[in-house]
C-alpha cells in the first residue's frame, strides 16, 4: 500500500485509501436522500391541485405598465364662498402670467347703537395680514366699494360671480411697508380721516340692529368689495375672516364722542363670531406670461411633457388612468384586493427655482375626483383615520425634496373605482392645493421621468 500523505515529515499513514472512499460514498448517499425527500414533498404539495377550484388560491401581482396621462385644465368659475383665507392684490409668475385677487364680505356691528347724539371724529381700518408676497416696499393702494346685492351664508358664490356696486366707494387707501417673513398687523387711516365713510354708514342709525324677521343692518349696508389697485410692483396679501372666538383682528373702528364729550368707539367686524357671508374673486391672465406656452393647451387632450398647477384657483393637473379602466373591464380579473396604489408625480425644476426648490413649491398637494354629476370630492385616502392621522401621513401628498416628487397613496380610491358598478366614478384624478400662493410645474406624458402609477393587488 502507498502512503496517503506524501511528506518527508510524516512517516506513517493517518487514513488508508479504502477508508477515504468510504467517507466520500457516505456523503454522496446523504445528498441523494435529501434530494429525493425534497422532490417527494413537492409532489405531496401538488396532490389535489388539479381538482380544487381556482378560487381557493390567491396570487399577488404587481403592475407597473398601466398607462398614465396628464393634462392641464382650467375652470374660471370655482366655488369660493366662506373661504378660510381671503386674498387681495396681484401676483405675477413668468410661466403662469398675472393673477388678480379680491374679496367680498359683509361687515357686522359689534354692539347695538345706543341712540344718543354723537359727533364723528374718524374711522380707521385694522387688518391682520399673513405673509405678503411680492414687492412689499412699493406704494400700494386699496379701494373698497359698497355692494348692491345682499349676500347670504347659505348661498354658493364663485370666483367669477359678478359684483354689482352702488357707486359709493373709498379709494386711495395706502398700505404701509409690509414684511414678507411674518404676520403684519396694520392700522390704516382712511382718506379724510374716514369721515365720509363713517357718515355714510351712520346716515340712518335706526338701521343699526339685527333681526332675522325684518330688514336689518345686513339689508341696509349689504357689504364691501375689497380690491387692490394694479401696480407695476405686484403685491399679494391675505387675511382670515374666520373668527377665533376670542379676539377680533379685522375691523373698522368708528371713533366719535357724545354731547358729554366722552369718546366712544363702534366697530364694524369682518371676522365676527356670527360669520359674515363672504367669497373670493380671482382673475387669471395667462397672456402676460414671459416663459412657457402661456397655457395654450389648457382644457385639451394635448399630451404635453409638462403639466401645471397654479394657486388661487388657477390651472390644475388632471391625471387620467385608462389602464385602470381596462383592468376593471377585464372579465378574467375576478375578485381582487388592492395592496398598493400610488401615484408618483415628478416635478420640473428650472434654473430660476433650482436654488430655492424646497421653498418655491407647495409643501403639500391633494387629490380629488369628480363624479358624473360634476361634484368633486377628496379621495377617501386623504381622510383615512383622520381622527388620529391629522397630518394625513398615509395619503402623503408631501413634496419629497430628495427624490423631487409628490407621492399620493390611493388604494381606497382605486378599490372603490373597481367595485363601482354605477359608472359614477371615472378613472381620473385632479391634483390641486387647498390654500397657498405657490405654483408647481410637473413632469408628464412623454417626459423622461413622467408620472408613474405603482399598483399591486391580490387576486382571489
Amino acid at each position: 500500500m502507498t502512503r496517503y500523505y506524501n511528506s518527508t515529515l510524516i512517516s506513517h499513514r493517518y487514513f488508508s485509501v479504502p477508508q477515504n472512499l468510504t467517507r466520500i460514498l457516505r456523503l454522496t448517499l446523504i445528498l441523494l436522500i435529501a434530494v429525493f425527500t425534497g422532490s417527494c414533498e413537492k409532489g405531496i404539495l401538488k396532490i389535489g391541485t388539479d381538482i380544487l377550484p381556482e378560487s381557493d388560491f390567491v396570487s399577488i401581482k404587481s403592475i407597473d405598465t398601466l398607462s398614465v396621462f396628464s393634462y392641464t385644465m382650467f375652470n374660471d368659475s370655482i366655488r369660493t364662498d366662506l373661504p378660510l383665507l381671503s386674498y387681495l392684490g396681484q401676483v405675477f409668475d413668468p410661466f403662469f402670467g398675472t393673477t388678480d385677487a379680491a374679496f367680498v364680505s359683509q361687515v357686522r356691528l359689534n354692539s347695538k347703537w345706543d341712540g344718543k347724539p354723537f359727533t364723528l371724529d374718524s374711522v380707521k381700518l385694522f387688518l391682520h395680514l399673513g405673509k405678503a408676497k411680492g414687492v412689499t416696499d412699493a406704494v400700494h393702494t386699496l379701494r373698497i366699494s359698497e355692494i348692491a346685492d345682499q349676500i347670504y351664508n347659505d348661498t354658493a358664490y364663485y370666483s367669477s360671480t359678478p359684483v354689482n356696486t352702488t357707486g359709493f366707494k373709498i379709494t386711495d387707501i395706502e398700505l404701509p411697508v409690509l414684511r414678507s417673513d411674518t404676520i403684519n398687523d396694520i392700522e390704516l387711516s382712511l382718506p379724510g380721516q374716514g369721515i365720509e365713510f363713517g357718515n355714510y354708514v351712520l346716515r340712518d342709525t335706526t338701521k343699526l340692529f339685527y333681526n332675522n324677521n325684518i330688514a336689518d343692518f345686513r339689508s341696509y349696508f349689504k357689504g364691501l368689495y375689497f380690491q387692490m389697485d394694479r401696480s407695476t410692483d405686484p403685491l399679494l396679501i391675505s387675511l382670515s375672516l374666520v373668527s377665533d372666538l376670542q379676539t377680533y383682528y379685522n375691523y373698522f373702528a368708528i371713533f366719535c364722542h357724545g354731547a358729554d364729550t366722552l369718546s366712544k368707539v363702534y366697530y364694524l367686524l369682518l371676522d365676527a363670531k356670527n360669520t359674515n357671508a363672504s367669497f373670493n374673486k380671482f382673475a387669471h391672465d395667462f397672456t402676460t406670461a414671459t416663459r412657457g406656452d402661456k397655457m395654450v393647451h389648457r382644457n385639451t387632450t394635448f399630451k404635453d411633457t409638462l403639466s401645471y398647477l397654479q394657486s388661487l384657483n388657477g390651472v390644475y393637473t388632471k391625471v387620467s388612468l385608462p389602464g385602470l379602466e381596462t383592468l376593471k373591464n377585464d372579465p378574467s380579473l375576478g375578485k381582487i384586493a388592492i395592496n398598493k396604489a400610488r401615484l408618483v408625480v415628478p416635478v420640473f425644476i428650472d434654473s430660476t427655482t433650482f436654488k430655492f426648490f424646497a421653498t418655491s413649491f407647495p409643501q403639500t398637494l391633494r387629490l380629488r375626483y369628480k363624479t358624473q354629476d360634476g361634484k368633486r370630492f377628496d379621495v377617501p385616502d386623504y381622510s383615512m383615520a383622520s381622527g388620529l392621522d391629522v397630518n394625513h401621513a398615509f395619503f402623503d401628498g408631501r413634496l419629497d425634496t430628495i427624490a423631487k416628487v409628490y407621492n399620493f397613496n390611493i388604494p381606497a380610491f382605486v378599490q372603490a373605482y373597481l367595485q363601482d358598478a354605477t359608472g359614477n366614478i371615472k378613472p381620473e384624478l385632479e391634483i390641486f392645493q387647498g390654500e397657498g400662493t405657490l405654483n408647481a410645474i410637473l413632469r408628464a406624458n412623454k417626459n423622461k421621468t413622467p408620472v408613474k402609477f405603482e399598483f399591486t393587488y391580490t387576486k382571489f
